[in-house]
């Protein structure tokens, strides 16, 4: 019986630690590895108090912001779990990010499915006529909110998924699929500077940037933060200023380039704003979002 009560007294703490942690960590934190036992060590009643445990979360999100090559010499093996595999996001997270990046995303939860931005009329060719929304032959957009809405809302035609969502290799749902599979190919890099919800993402984006007070470097430093997570290094934002100063001069000679421009997506650009500033901006918005470093989770 003293085996099995401390087999038990373990679980029930390990198992503690991880739901103590878990607002902080997710559900995935403690799926292998030595940290769910050190956790639970520290989780025993006699040693510490659940409240003390949720504070000393904070060394651990300091262990874990540490530099690579720190982090690497101090736990080779990831018994820490502090380093995880690369992957790109999934299409419906690659949207969500260009909305949420932009201040777009319409965060309320629930409601019935939303028919965002869609091209053509692709349902034509693959549905017979009939009376219901799953056999209706003509794709009828929303507008407003609904435009900006979470991916997970989004209204899927088993036969044919979102097209800008297929790109990224979601399954159209006539089947089961235990694992989606991943590819690189010209096409996503072509619906991310093109696409009306990332185009209009990326001119939102632009709006916010402009409506502050601060020098181009400062903006630059800003907009490459927000959208990546980290500050560009020296060649990086060289290249950035490089790439506004082009921008810049590409629509001085064609006002009405970058009007159209800034005309993409329903939601009403900025008027006080210049067209050729604004367009300027918005394409350099587009390019960060069409980062490797913006579609994949590290």
């Amino acid at each position: 019986w003293l085996t099995y009560s401390a087999a038990v007294e373990g679980r029930v703490a390990r198992q503690s630690a991880m739901r103590n942690r878990s607002p902080l960590w997710g559900s995935a934190m403690a799926r292998m590895g030595r940290l769910p036992s050190i956790l639970a060590a520290e989780a025993r009643p006699e040693r510490t108090p659940v409240a003390a445990l949720l504070v000393s979360s904070a060394s651990i999100i300091l262990l874990l912001s540490m530099p690579f090559t720190e982090l690497l010499e101090l736990d080779p093996l990831n018994e820490l779990l502090a380093r995880g595999p690369r992957f790109r996001l999934s299409a419906e997270m690659i949207r969500d990010h260009a909305l949420a990046t932009s201040g777009l995303l319409v965060r309320r939860i629930g409601g019935p499915s939303v028919k965002p931005y869609h091209p053509g009329d692709l349902w034509r060719q693959i549905s017979h006529y009939g009376s219901t929304p799953a056999t209706s032959q003509t794709y009828v957009q929303d507008h407003g909110e609904n435009l900006y809405r979470r991916s997970i809302y989004t209204y899927w035609k088993r036969t044919l998924p979102p097209p800008g969502m297929a790109a990224f290799d979601a399954p159209n749902r006539e089947a089961c699929v235990t694992e989606r599979g991943v590819t690189n190919t010209p096409l996503q890099a072509f619906i991310l500077m093109n696409d009306p919800q990332y185009v209009e993402a990326s001119r939102v984006l632009a709006q916010h940037l402009l409506s502050e007070e601060g020098s181009d470097q400062e903006r630059l430093l800003r907009a490459f933060e927000h959208v990546t997570s980290r500050l560009p290094g020296q060649e990086e934002l060289e290249l950035l200023k490089i790439a506004i100063a082009r921008e810049r001069a590409r629509y001085h000679n064609d006002i009405s380039g970058a009007q159209s421009l800034i005309a993409v997506g329903e939601s009403v650009p900025d008027p006080a704003l210049p067209a050729v500033e604004h367009a300027a901006w918005t394409n350099i918005c587009g390019l960060l979002l069409n980062l490797s470093e913006s579609v994949t989770r590290r």
